[in-house]
């Protein structure tokens, strides 16, 4: 029996890829289980199993008692001292129980258990196996479908492939090679159940790693995969070395590492483009691949962005169905909005006007005008770039035009093309100039000595007059500047105004 046992216990471990200690306990949680059958409980059961396997014991612990009352768990003294003549009353003796003598009813409750305990053993055993897993490529073969569901050989257990996780491009058929992403593990009545994957961008992620060596040992590492399954992936990928292009390491000499990877999806499109920190050269590599004009920043803290492109290359760019542009979205996490070169300049006109409303709305309509002419004064200017055109002897607008338009700013260091552009931007947007026609003013001159002359008539008219000693001529006094002036004059010598003399006729 000790042969068979241990022969038994060697085809479980086998077979079932089950631990030696599993096994163990499952045989003593058997006997158990049949004792307690026989008995009505296992509590005073003890099992002793030797290393090497040669030989299963069964004990049954007993008190030793003056007068049994459970003679499951209690013997006479008198009957104890027969086995034992040291023994006391008090003390526990072990009892030697052959399996042989249980009832049938007994035996097969022990075979249940030890059934239902190898089963749970082995689900155990499996789920930690495979939740290691999680995230891995596996390789299976097709079973049956139902319902949708493609369910998968697996070996030692059996793989479900959903309806929602297989791509549209896809038909199986009875023992074909399927390759998939393993997602989650359950346990269900009749074992354990992978589940498994062909949409998920991990999915993509793994297949790249096992084409790609340099994204295996990091050289290149994946930035972010998108994937609408079936029509088009995306991924971005980026380099930590300067001499290996990140872009041609996946794609391979002559596109081969990339096209082993269409294959197997079954010709999926794919699109590999560099990463980039800044968020328009992302963009524009993320609309790829349409060619991309510029990327305007419309809402940094909403992250919302325009994309423009040429006339030839917007349905291209937004994609069948808006495809190319939901996955750049997705890719580079910003809302673009993509437009054509002459919608640009409608919606750039437009903008404008919208942003001299929005002005005119926050300062009190078009009537109200506020004069400015230092840099600082300027709404959303950055302070730092000003305090530094400040330390070059520019604070007024005017002095930066000027500076600007003579290349004066390009020989400061601290000052880069960026910052003045941002400076030129922000006048252009909020500064009008107002230039005063000449004509104009002359008018408004001509005008004003016009008055000067009639004023100075009328004063003269009605001065007193002043006659010399001699009363050779009659001198008056200048209304303006108080200057001699007599009647031959006709602009007064002191200030220039124009003269004019009226006399009364004397009764």
């Amino acid at each position: 029996m000790a042969s068979q046992l241990a022969e038994a216990i060697h085809q479980l471990i086998q077979e079932k890829g089950l631990t030696e200690e599993a096994v163990l306990k499952t045989v003593e949680n058997t006997i158990k289980a049949a004792y307690k059958r026989a008995y009505g409980t296992a509590d005073n059961c003890y099992v002793e199993i030797e290393d090497d396997l040669s030989d299963v014991s069964v004990y049954s612990r007993k008190v030793i008692v003056d007068g049994v009352y459970d003679p499951v768990t209690e013997i006479e003294l008198e009957e104890a001292l027969q086995m034992s003549p040291e023994c006391e009353v008090g003390d526990e003796i072990d009892i030697l129980i052959d399996p042989k003598d249980f009832e049938l009813s007994a035996v097969q409750t022990g075979k249940q258990t030890a059934r239902q305990s190898l089963s749970e053993i082995q689900k155990d055993t499996l789920m930690s196996e495979y939740k290691d897993k999680i995230g891995e490529i596996i390789i299976g073969y097709y079973q049956r479908e139902r319902n949708g569901n493609i369910y998968v050989d697996l070996g030692k257990v059996e793989g479900i492939l959903p309806a929602k996780f297989q791509s549209p491009r896809e038909v199986y058929h009875k023992n074909d090679r399927i390759k998939a992403l393993i997602t989650d593990v359950k346990k269900t009545y009749s074992g354990l159940q992978v589940v498994l994957s062909r949409t998920d961008p991990d999915f993509v992620r793994s297949i790249v790693e096992l084409e790609v060596p340099e994204i295996y040992d990091g050289t290149v590492e994946v930035f972010k995969i998108v994937r609408e399954a079936g029509y088009r992936t995306k991924i971005a990928v980026l380099s930590h070395r300067e001499d290996v292009d990140p872009v041609g390491a996946c794609v391979g000499l002559k596109g081969v590492r990339i096209q082993s990877v269409i294959r197997e999806l079954e010709g999926e499109k794919i699109d590999i483009v560099p990463y980039d920190p800044d968020p328009r050269v992302f963009i524009k590599n993320a609309l790829s691949p349409a060619e991309v004009t510029g990327v305007v920043i419309l809402d940094e803290e909403k992250r919302q962005a325009l994309a423009v492109v040429p006339e030839s290359q917007f349905s291209l760019a937004i994609g069948k169905q808006g495809l190319n542009v939901r996955l750049a979205n997705r890719l580079a996490d910003w809302n673009i909005d993509v437009k054509t070169e002459e919608q640009y300049e409608d919606f750039d006109e437009l903008l404008a006007e919208s942003r001299k409303a929005a002005q005119n709305l926050f300062s009190g309509g078009d009537d109200e005008v506020y004069e400015i002419t230092a840099l600082a004064e300027l709404p959303g200017v950055d302070k730092k770039i000003v305090e530094v055109l400040e330390a070059h002897g520019i604070s007024d607008i005017q002095d930066f035009i000027s500076a600007k338009d003579e290349g004066k700013l390009d020989e400061f260091d601290d000052i880069s093309a960026d910052d003045a552009e941002k400076i030129a931007s922000l006048i252009e947007q909020t500064v009008e100039f107002v230039e005063e026609n000449e004509n104009e003013a002359e008018a408004d001159a001509a005008s004003t000595e016009e008055r000067g002359a009639e004023t100075a008539e009328a004063d003269a008219s009605a001065a007193d007059k002043d006659i010399a000693a001699d009363g050779s001529e009659e001198v008056y006094e200048c209304p303006e500047c108080g200057a001699r002036i007599t009647t031959d004059m006709t602009n007064c010598p002191g200030c220039g105004i124009g003269l004019s003399f009226e006399y009364e006729d004397e009764e």
